[in-house]
């Protein structure tokens, strides 16, 4: 059967006639989706995330449970799980697990960087995490994210207004996309010049406000999306109680638009990717978590936030993550690990990988930093392999990634169990009431007519 014997559509949006029809057919469809250009592209993607929704999988914002623990803090850490190649196949690893486990409380993100070198534009990105939803049976809120919406430092220094301007189009772009959660980071622009920590804080808070009132201006009408705010800078000082409460009393002082953030993200030790090693391993990292602790516990008692969030954590002793819950962290995020599973994994075949890390050595030469061993360049870069070579990453054998994903679906029942969100669909499910917003698309376009 095709898809147009599958659903009907009306006034009311898409019915579904048959679902496990539609799951059959899922994995064509979003392939299609995926690598069709133009018009035709993103009517099909519309399409296949209305047929989401018809589903009971449907884009939520995370706010109303994390107002929740910011009253109450329930004992678990949410993760953030940004996904850089092969999407659809561990999006649906990461819902087999969650349905298996009941855990409810998970995000899938995407940074502004990695929505250019990985080529999944928001709508791309939300809608291959829907579709894989629908193909795993998985229904309920998902919460899809836009991680480090930032303002890069030397442009918005060279000139403030196209860059805040680019940003704010990312936002509406990832709104549009429904992504109802959006991280802003403007910590790259805190002036440490300034003799005091507020004065220091200001272009933090001050941006980070704008672009909350822009989000609150645009957001669609029954949705509260999550907005975080960041403090500390990703590899630079730990941040401390001074910091914290100078840009959230900047920030109460600033922002006039309704609800302000939901968290906000904190340095303590980290660096995003691990630091690699001559030889191609990694350093130990550590975390200092008593300053989560002592950060998270204010963030919720004196400013009623979820707590506070940890950045570039997937590259961690696997015996670390027990401590996020109870340290009392909301939010941690996770990414290179998972990049790292994929590309280490023995089941990938040498060749790919050697025309993988080919094709790096040719198109990023450039990128490579004086003193750099082979194995260091190869690390830092090899993220930049997904985006260009896509396709060869989706049309890889389905035995090799079923060994693959097998690997990471390992690695994701060890974080839910470590960061305790299994048996969370419970409360997610009491506190988070999806509004289903649809999306106009053009039948024909999508190939329906």
């Amino acid at each position: 059967m095709n898809l147009k014997e599958l659903i009907s559509i009306s006034n009311q949006g898409i019915e579904i006639k048959d679902l496990n029809a539609v799951k059959n057919i899922m994995d064509s469809l979003i392939y299609e989706a995926v690598f069709s250009e133009g018009e035709k592209k993103n009517n099909l993607l519309i399409l296949i995330k209305e047929i989401a929704k018809a589903a009971g999988a449907i884009p939520a914002s995370i706010q109303s449970l994390y107002e929740e623990m910011g009253r109450n803090y329930p004992g678990f850490t949410v993760p953030a799980i940004n996904i850089r190649g092969l999407t659809y196949d561990t999006a649906r690893v990461i819902f087999r697990k969650a349905l298996g486990m009941k855990a409810g409380a998970f995000i899938f993100e995407i940074a502004r960087s990695e929505i250019g070198y990985t080529k999944q534009r928001p709508l791309e990105y939300s809608t291959v995490v829907l579709a894989a939803a629908v193909r795993e049976g998985y229904k309920g809120p998902v919460f899809i994210q836009g991680d480090h919406f930032q303002l890069v430092r030397k442009n918005y220094l060279a000139d403030p207004k196209p860059e805040i301007e680019y940003v704010k189009g990312l936002i509406k772009e990832a709104i549009e996309a429904e992504f109802y959660n959006i991280d802003i980071d403007t910590s790259t622009i805190v002036d440490l010049e300034k003799p005091t920590i507020k004065e220091q804080q200001r272009p933090n808070f001050e941006r980070t406000a704008e672009m909350a009132e822009y989000i609150r201006g645009i957001q669609p009408a029954g949705i509260e999306i999550s907005i975080g705010g960041e403090i500390g800078e990703i590899g630079k000082k730990n941040s401390n109680p001074d910091e914290l409460r100078a840009y959230l009393d900047g920030f109460r002082e600033t922002f006039k638009a309704g609800k302000g953030l939901s968290k906000l993200s904190v340095q303590t030790g980290t660096s995003h990717g691990g630091v690699v090693l001559p030889d191609g391993s990694l350093a130990q990292v550590k975390i200092d978590f008593e300053t989560l602790r002592i950060l998270s516990d204010l963030a919720r008692r004196e400013y009623g936030l979820s707590g506070c969030v940890q950045h570039g954590a997937s590259t961690l002793p696997e015996d670390a993550f027990h401590m996020f819950p109870e340290t009392g962290t909301s939010e941690v995020h996770l990414a290179t690990g998972f990049q790292n599973i994929m590309y280490d994994s023995k089941a990938l075949p040498e060749k790919f990988r050697e025309e993988v890390y080919n094709f790096i050595r040719t198109e990023y030469a450039k990128e490579r930093k004086e003193g750099q061993t082979e194995e260091q360049f190869i690390y830092s870069t090899r993220k930049k392999g997904f985006g260009p070579l896509k396709k060869k990453w989706w049309d890889l054998p389905a035995d090799i990634k079923e060994q693959i994903m097998k690997e990471l679906g390992d690695k994701f029942e060890l974080l839910f169990n470590k960061l305790k969100v299994n048996n969370t669909t419970g409360l997610v499910n009491s506190t988070i009431k999806p509004t289903i917003v649809r999306k106009e698309f053009n039948a024909e376009l999508a190939g329906l007519l």
